[in-house]
């Protein structure tokens, strides 16, 4: 399929949303001679550092939006947190004024292939797996989307030369498939889909919906791989026009990636393929290993040696922010799981740790079902501390279920968790929630848990109350 052209120069193009997707794209279109207004809802005031940034002139439309400057423009781009059924957007669609995601207006200019990784729960650290096989495998190749560059970023006219070879590895939230069009991906994955973002779409299968969309526009020569253990994925599996590969941690598959007695095995067309054994995988928990099969498929699909797989997946440690190992202080280990932003998540996060939990949960609310993390937390959970804007919803639902205490904020909530932990225990940040009611993001969120953790006295070292050796 041919790419649409997206013409951009002296065209009046509004940017809406000046986070780091909003400047990069500002910057893109700067650069190629397009006249650029930028609309925020915050004032100016508060965005002085993404202001810096921008790589030219630029109108400022900040403190709110304004309907003349939707309906100026010969084209809008919108950044991922900006909602498609805001007023002035729906108004500007009526009026065929187009609208484009970042990624939309990056794929225009981009030569190469497309893998795109997409799902409720694993995306960023099989992102960054499928990243590393590549770089193992000597591939030219960029990591880039939701995982947190912008696609933009990367294709540059002068970064083109000779780059056909080049995959771009991507990783797409809801949010950025909401306003595709043209976006195609040769190797598309769907990790699964669970609940998340209720607060964001009128049902779940509107979310589901715009999942499914990492498949518009795929061909027979392309790729579709889907998790067979989760249904809705599964069920998308049909009337595909990609060739669709599934892969499953449960059953074995006649033609997929799959594990069979503790082994992984690869299994496409004629070919069938011992790949390794799968308790070899550094990474802890099931969804790591679901992670793992769907970045085999990846590979498998792009032609990356097994040898290479295999010894990526023994040493590859994890992404920041997803279940991520702390420090241990005291005998008790402190794990890091901000990315983990829905209920989904933090059944997964709770499922993989095998020690007494102590559990940091909460902030902005996504519209969750945390019922769901009842018999979880019932067995495993020895103190459910509550953080954030959530902390009233999930006391009324799990809060007679364990021991719970409210925090004000995270500097009392890890002093709670340090002096209520005994040695064996584990500290796990869990929101289960969005970050935006305290923090700037779920990294802003990591980094200060990791802060005041790296913080706390080692114990080893403190004298005993009498003065004596501990």
């Amino acid at each position: 399929m041919k790419k649409k052209t997206i013409r951009i120069k002296n065209k009046k193009v509004l940017v809406v949303g000046l986070a780091k997707s909003g400047v990069a794209a500002a910057n893109f279109l700067i650069r190629r001679g397009a006249r650029v207004t930028i609309t925020d809802l915050k004032p100016e005031s508060q965005l002085q550092n993404e202001i810096a940034q921008l790589a030219g002139p630029a109108r400022l439309a900040l403190g709110g939006h304004t309907e003349a400057a939707f309906m100026e423009s010969d084209f809008i781009v919108i950044s991922p947190g900006v909602p498609t059924g805001l007023l002035e957007l729906r108004r500007s669609a009526s009026s065929g004024i187009p609208i484009y995601s970042e990624v939309e207006l990056a794929y225009a200019f981009t030569h190469g292939k497309i893998i795109g990784i997409t799902g409720s729960n694993g995306k960023t650290t099989t992102t960054a797996l499928i990243g590393e096989l590549f770089k193992n495998a000597g591939r030219p190749h960029v990591v880039a989307g939701n995982i947190g560059t912008p696609l933009s970023l990367f294709v540059d006219s002068e970064d083109q030369a000779g780059s056909e070879d080049r995959t771009f590895v991507v990783e797409l939230s809801s949010f950025q498939l909401e306003n595709i069009h043209h976006f195609k991906c040769d190797v598309a994955l769907l990790l699964n889909v669970t609940p998340d973002h209720l607060d964001r779409y009128q049902s779940f299968e509107d979310y589901a919906l715009a999942k499914e969309r990492i498949f518009l526009n795929q061909t027979n020569r392309d790729y579709a791989v889907l998790n067979a253990d989760n249904s809705i994925s599964l069920s998308m599996s049909d009337g595909r026009k990609g060739q669709v590969m599934l892969f499953s941690r449960r059953q074995m598959l006649s033609q997929g990636i799959y594990v069979d007695g503790g082994k992984i095995y690869i299994r496409w067309k004629k070919q069938h393929h011992y790949l390794m054994e799968a308790g070899e995988i550094r990474l802890k928990g099931n969804h790591n290993l679901e992670n793992v099969l769907a970045a085999t498929a990846a590979g498998f699909l792009s032609g990356i040696d097994l040898s290479v797989m295999a010894d990526t997946f023994r040493t590859f440690q994890g992404v920041e922010h997803r279940l991520e190992f702390t420090r241990s202080v005291g005998g008790v280990d402190y794990y890091n799981d901000s990315k983990g932003t829905n209920v989904d998540s933090a059944v997964q996060a709770l499922q993989a740790l095998d020690q007494p939990l102590i559990v940091i949960m909460g902030g902005k609310d996504k519209g969750g079902d945390f019922a769901s993390l009842r018999s979880l937390v019932t067995r495993k959970v020895k103190l459910l501390i509550l953080i954030g804007t959530a902390t009233d919803k999930i006391f009324s639902v799990l809060g007679s279920d364990v021991s719970t205490i409210k925090a004000r904020d995270m500097e009392e909530a890890v002093d709670l968790a340090k002096r209520s932990a005994t040695p064996g225990d584990a500290v796990l940040l869990e929101p289960a929630c969005a970050s935006f009611d305290m923090f700037r993001n779920y990294e802003h969120r990591g980094e200060v848990f990791k802060n005041l953790v790296n913080a706390l006295p080692d114990q080893s070292a403190e004298p005993a109350a009498d003065g004596g050796a501990r």
